[in-house]
């Protein structure tokens, strides 16, 4: 019994060499009639760098992250470097990275990838596509996530390779006045997207499409540069925009359930081992449940927090939204030729 069990830790110890190394194992055989054991050479580690463009180290997106450090390095294969907004604040910068191998893993919204003629992704980006976080976790983790993942990396060119879906909340109108129904939209300036299917949403409500920096985004609602905003619990309420004057209402219009990507660079995930590529998707997945749960979490509590400091939420009907929002759908689908995908999203309500 005690030379079984001998082997069985020789055995784990022996596998916990070979899984520190990126590479198998080097070994030096024995000469012969040698009594030596073969020596096993680790080999170095591949080193990752892994970014966001968030600069709060309290983000869903650094809870992820970290979380993807903890699991890939714990594979023993991997060294991993996290940046939040270190090397870019900008989703372009941290593409650029990833292309050249500044980076390893970065996580960007699906916008950038219209800039690249990759247009499908903009399917993702339309309004009252998804019913709550339930649908769109059927969709992305279904078989359209898995279609768009791979139409991404062929037309890509194996550059964009998918290995995650995260989210950035659900976000809402919040202003200088209540939304109750599309009349009260009329005439307002709302900070949002200037061009494509946000703009011409937003547009078609009566509203107007104005663009600021994200920065400069509150002293715009307090000084009535703009009359409302959009967006979600989590990153609005950070900033104080609610505790301005123009943007302490909160009406919860739930009309875009965001999604974002975590990308890694196909080419070099080829170069890597079966073993490699095993542990950096594992970790992926650990890395995603851990963001997703941490931005659930904000939702609820950044929104008790905004009530708690004087903002005003109510909830609204938003029947006569979706209404407006479903032939934009269609147009887009259909200019995209992705009609089949948009009904198998909505098939799964």
């Amino acid at each position: 019994m005690k030379r079984i069990m001998s082997l069985l830790l020789a055995g784990i110890l022996t596998l916990s060499v070979v899984g520190c190394s990126s590479k198998p194992a080097t070994s030096e055989p024995a000469a012969e009639g040698s009594t030596e054991t073969t020596v096993e050479t680790p080999v170095e580690k591949i080193k990752l760098i892994a970014a966001h463009n968030q600069t709060n180290v309290d983000s869903p997106y650094q809870t992820g992250m970290l979380a993807f450090e903890t699991s890939a390095e714990a594979s023993g294969l991997f060294d991993v470097e996290v940046h939040a907004g270190t090397i870019g604040t900008n989703e372009d910068e941290l593409v650029e990275k990833l292309k050249l191998g500044a980076a390893d893993v970065v996580l960007v919204s699906p916008g950038f990838m219209t800039k690249t003629g990759i247009k499908e992704v903009d399917l993702f980006a339309l309004l009252y596509l998804f019913n709550n976080y339930e649908h769109w976790e059927k969709v992305v983790d279904g078989d359209v996530g898995a279609k768009m993942a791979q139409t991404i990396l062929e037309k890509s060119n194996n550059e964009f390779k998918i290995v995650g879906y995260w989210s950035a909340g659900v976000r809402h109108y919040y202003g200088k006045q209540p939304v109750n129904t599309m009349a009260d939209l009329e005439g307002l300036k709302i900070r949002t997207q200037t061009s494509g299917a946000v703009s011409e949403f937003w547009t078609a409500t009566g509203a107007i499409p104005t663009s600021v920096a994200w920065g400069e985004l509150y002293q715009a609602l307090q000084q009535g540069t703009v009359d409302a905003a959009e967006n979600a619990y989590p990153y609005l309420v950070p900033m104080d925009h609610h505790k301005t004057d123009n943007g302490k209402y909160l009406s919860e219009t739930g009309h875009d359930y965001t999604t974002r990507f975590l990308l890694v660079n196909g080419k070099k995930f080829d170069t890597m081992t079966e073993e490699q590529q095993t542990a950096l998707l594992e970790a992926a997945t650990v890395a995603t449940v851990a963001e997703r749960q941490a931005i659930y979490d904000d939702e609820a509590s950044y929104k008790q927090q905004a009530i708690d400091d004087g903002a005003i939420v109510n909830e609204l009907d938003r029947e006569p939204f979706i209404e407006l929002a479903t032939p934009m759908q269609d147009a887009l689908a259909s200019e995209l030729g992705l009609e089949d995908l948009l009904q198998e999203i909505r098939d799964l309500k």
